[in-house]
């Protein structure tokens, strides 16, 4: 467990030495992968029927554009009056968060896919799931993939306000208590600490951009 930390007395690199701030950068980094995570799984499928069926896109999409507008702080309120306190509401801002960007890029990315491609699979005499799983889902993955890096960047702006209001801990948390203190040093470390977390993230993102897409035309082959 952390060393107890004194904000008035002690600066940022006694919270880095103390075990707190760890502490603090993992619970912020959890909130951000199951809050994405989250977000992920609702949209990706939402995304793929709705780019493929133009009854279903007609249905849900005027409701989506009345929601995406609403920046997901706008649902702090009510986040703790339906989930209370704790990592419920933060996680449950972050799936909103991350959701309507994975959504829009995934509807795109299904409704762009080149005519020729579908044409040339119809005439070999292509299924409907077949055609699906091996020519529309390939071809939108560059879009699905460009809506997860552009996700996890909304999960870090909005773990980091929810943490301000719903948790006791994170760093958004000892953001808003350094602000208290009026300790400018603490609030530039936590930045960066979640500048540092967001590059790894989308590193690895990055990382799984190139793997999955070696055949994309543009892209260093291995």
């Amino acid at each position: 467990p952390a060393a107890p930390w004194e904000p008035t007395q002690q600066s940022w690199l006694a919270w880095l030495l103390s075990g707190e701030m760890i502490d603090d950068a993992l619970g912020s980094l959890y909130r951000v992968v199951v809050g994405f995570a989250v977000g992920l799984v609702l949209a990706l499928p939402l995304g793929l029927v709705m780019g493929a069926s133009p009854r279903i896109y007609a249905l849900f999409n005027p409701m989506m554009q009345v929601l995406r507008p609403i920046p997901p702080i706008a649902y702090i309120p009510l986040a703790i009056l339906w989930f209370g306190l704790g990592n419920p509401p933060s996680v449950f801002l972050i799936a909103l968060g991350a959701f309507f960007p994975v959504l829009m890029n995934t509807i795109a990315g299904v409704r762009n896919v080149d005519s020729i491609y579908l044409r040339a699979a119809r005439n070999l005499g292509v299924g409907r799931w077949t055609l699906f799983t091996r020519v529309i889902l390939p071809a939108a993955t560059p879009y699905i993939l460009a809506g997860v890096r552009i996700g996890i960047g909304t999960a870090f702006i909005v773990v980091i306000v929810s943490e301000m209001i719903a948790v006791n801990n994170g760093l958004g948390f000892r953001i808003l208590e350094a602000r208290e203190f009026m300790w400018s040093d603490k609030i530039i470390a936590g930045m960066l600490t979640i500048g540092l977390l967001g590059l790894g993230l989308d590193t690895l993102v990055s990382r799984l951009n190139q793997h999955l897409l070696r055949w994309h035309r543009g892209l260093e082959q291995d």
